[in-house]
């Protein structure tokens, strides 16, 4: 009996361990996730807001929406996301609308990741890049990936128009191998490894995908946000920044 005890107890003993290393695990990947949040301030809009819109406009089914979008894009000649739009604006000149858009660029990208590349008033352009980050994650049996928006915004200003091309080169994504369900019950903990994942190796673009729902939902999210930043271009071009832009003053 005394035997058979004292391995009950050292069974009971490594299942606790077990749990134990299971809690930590858990409580270290939502600390990276909280980290990861931070420092969004800068941002138009955050992830999670944009998955509230995201799913407004193309359902919560994501690879069934990126199925039914895949038709509608198609990749440049880089392999990359790219959405270009001509807003009228008659009537305005290329210096008002270049001070009303360095106004609204200055505003939306002036600290963070999110930040002004270009701005040649000569020239009429202005090049931002900016980022989302966490717009998608997986953790799957043996890895753990979170996937972050860049997208590239560049604004060409003449009289009475500008247009807009809005493109997603890559997804930046954060890897921790071995950090999957099945790491977290061995106590695994495993350093960060950034990648780029070209878009023609995800879905839809690429029928085989190992992480297909999460590539499915990072393209909805970057369409959505697309959407986003060209109907806050066109409000700023047709209504201005804050709305009393006006010579009468």
């Amino acid at each position: 009996m005394t035997k058979a005890y004292a391995l009950s107890i050292g069974k009971g003993k490594s299942e606790l361990l077990n749990l134990i290393q299971i809690k930590m695990k858990k409580l270290f990947l939502c600390a990276v996730m909280l980290l990861l949040a931070v420092g969004v301030n800068a941002q138009i809009m955050r992830a999670e807001e944009l998955e509230k819109y995201a799913k407004r406009r193309y359902g919560a089914k994501w690879t069934d929406a990126a199925k039914n979008l895949a038709g509608q894009l198609q990749l440049d000649k880089n392999n990359a996301l790219t959405y270009t739009q001509v807003i009228e604006a008659p009537n305005k000149t290329k210096t008002q609308l270049y001070v009303i858009l360095n106004y609204w660029y200055t505003n939306t990208f002036g600290s963070g990741n999110s930040v002004i590349q270009l701005n040649d008033r000569d020239a009429g352009v202005i090049i931002a890049k900016s980022n989302v980050d966490a717009i998608a994650s997986h953790t799957g049996g043996l890895n753990s990936y979170t996937i972050h928006l860049t997208s590239i915004i560049k604004t060409d200003i003449k009289d009475g128009k500008v247009r807009v091309t809005y493109t997603v080169p890559y997804y930046d994504v954060d890897v921790m191998y071995g950090v999957g369900i099945l790491g977290a019950q061995e106590g695994t903990i495993a350093p960060i490894v950034q990648e780029k994942w070209l878009l023609d190796n995800c879905y839809p673009f690429a029928r085989r995908d190992s992480h297909k729902k999460t590539s499915a939902k990072a393209l909805i999210m970057a369409h959505a946000y697309s959407n986003v930043i060209i109907d806050k271009i066109e409000e700023a071009v047709k209504n201005g920044v804050v709305g009393n832009e006006t010579e009468d003053w």
